[in-house]
């Protein structure tokens, strides 16, 4: 098959991952004004219930399709063989999901005021099996799954406007939200029918595939408990308004995190293919460059994020929500360390099979959280459970990275990386004197936000090309051809 650019790919993940991320802020504001607080309350408990299921239906075949099929991709009889077991243990899996769901909508009688929403979204569990999304992700196909978000996405805003206008609608905001994921995942398996045939099938590997499948759903189900852990003791130990201001800081937070991890979503099918294929050399060389990449790119973007916390947060959420400005500032750093804890485990320790050290590291990780939370919270509020992500995102890095020290020892420790660390802190010097400049500079808000980013972007690229960073020389480089190419 034709091999994929790696950073074509980036791009058009991240611009998928900037559509799922920035959607929420167009409809929210519309929704929150239409809908009522207990439409709202209705719609967003069904959802998170549902997800559970989704979760367990799942368990952790997506993460362990990529790294295993991406070997077979290129040998069409083996990759079906492959597709159509973890298909069969997906859907037995999913039966098994939705029969404890109907279980407890009969033993909770608490949940009768959700059970049509729950029903609704429930639709979600079968069609997002149905959906394969592995399988793009292991023939490294983004363009299509990119083009298909971005049509479902449009056409449920306009669903949106035309079905929910009053606040008894929340059933239809539930039916948009279903209708955009099942649109899409029934697309997903009729086009991914066009070039491999998936079938379920009784002659399945279940010893071969079942630990490492239990092992990473483990993991998946503690990063979720990780992740639920601070908003939930946070309410527990404080209040709503507690919570309203760090959700607003984590929102922001994910939005960045999630723009730059596109780059590691699409390099994992690879580095899994080339680990696989025993072709370590050039496993090196790719591994090599999404951590130097990531690097010149992690660090000035939370540097900037930090030097405009205050201006992000008034035009995302408005004044209401300026406290949220510290923690905010606070959780940013967390960025830096849950990207390279997250280089560490899914582009190194799930490819060479190491997964049920992802599970140890995640579990202490959760651990950690669960205790920071209790302890900081009472005295810090907010800003003690955004101090507590970061401190968990950083004990899980130093774990992860010590995990597959034998593997990474090499990279991180090469000249060239080091330079490049060097160069990025440099650059991010550049982006604090541009920043402080337009906030003297500049007493509008939108202005001093424009200019702080339009001139930190130069500055910061300037600087790598005069000190010599080959990254940034090489897409300066790209730049200069492609306006030589259009003159």
């Amino acid at each position: 098959m034709k091999k994929k650019s790696l950073g074509l790919n980036a791009l058009l993940n991240g611009l998928r991952s900037a559509i799922n991320l920035i959607f929420p802020l167009i409809t929210f504001p519309y929704i929150s004004r239409v809908l009522s607080v207990s439409g709202i309350g209705i719609y967003n408990f069904s959802n998170t219930y549902v997800y559970y299921f989704i979760l367990l239906a799942g368990l952790g075949i997506a993460t362990y399709a990529v790294r295993e099929g991406a070997k077979y991709r290129n040998q069409k009889e083996k990759i079906e063989e492959f597709v159509s077991q973890v298909f069969s243990i997906n859907m037995i899996a999913t039966i098994i999901a939705y029969l404890l769901l109907f279980l407890s909508l009969v033993i909770f009688k608490s949940l009768s005021n959700y059970v049509t929403c729950i029903l609704i979204f429930s639709l979600q569990i079968l069609f997002t099996t149905l959906g394969t999304e592995w399988i793009y992700t292991i023939y490294e196909d983004y363009a299509y799954i990119t083009i298909r978000s971005i049509a479902f996405k449009i056409l449920s805003i306009i669903l949106l406007f035309i079905l929910v206008r009053k606040p008894s609608d929340y059933l239809w905001y539930a039916t948009i939200t279903v209708l955009v994921a099942v649109g899409s995942n029934i697309l997903n398996f009729i086009h991914a029918r066009s070039f491999i045939n998936i079938r379920l099938t009784l002659n399945t590997k279940w010893r071969y595939h079942l630990k490492p499948i239990m092992i990473i759903f483990a993991s998946a189900v503690a990063v979720t408990i990780f992740t639920a852990s601070d908003t939930t003791i946070l309410g527990i130990l404080k209040n709503d308004y507690a919570v309203g201001i760090y959700s607003t800081s984590v929102k922001i937070y994910q939005i960045t995190e999630g723009l730059l991890s596109a780059i590691l979503t699409v390099t994992i099918p690879r580095l899994a293919m080339l680990w696989g294929q025993k072709r370590r050399s050039e496993y090196n060389d790719v591994l090599t460059r999404v951590i130097n990449t990531l690097g010149i790119l992690v660090l000035p973007a939370s540097v900037g994020l930090i030097m405009l916390s205050r201006e992000v947060v008034l035009i995302i959420a408005g004044y209401k929500f300026l406290p949220s400005v510290n923690s905010l500032r606070i959780i940013t750093w967390a960025i830096i360390f849950s990207i390279f804890s997250w280089i560490f485990s899914d582009c190194v320790l799930i490819p060479v099979k190491r997964e049920s050290e992802v599970l140890r590291n995640t579990l202490v990780t959760a651990t950690i959280n669960v205790i920071l939370n209790f302890i900081l919270i009472p005295s810090m509020s907010y800003d003690g459970t955004a101090l507590s992500t970061v401190i968990a995102e950083f004990s899980v890095m130093i774990m992860n990275g010590y995990s597959c020290r034998d593997i990474i020892k090499p990279i991180i420790f090469k000249r060239d990386t080091l330079k490049n660390l060097f160069e990025s802190i440099i650059g991010c010097i550049g982006i604090v004197i541009v920043c402080l400049l337009c906030q003297w500079g500049w007493h509008s808000m939108i202005w001093k936000t424009v200019f702080s980013v339009v001139l930190s972007v130069p500055m910061y690229g300037a600087i790598l090309v005069l000190l010599g960073n080959e990254i940034a020389t090489s897409m300066l480089k790209n730049v200069l051809n492609v306006v030589k190419s259009k003159l």
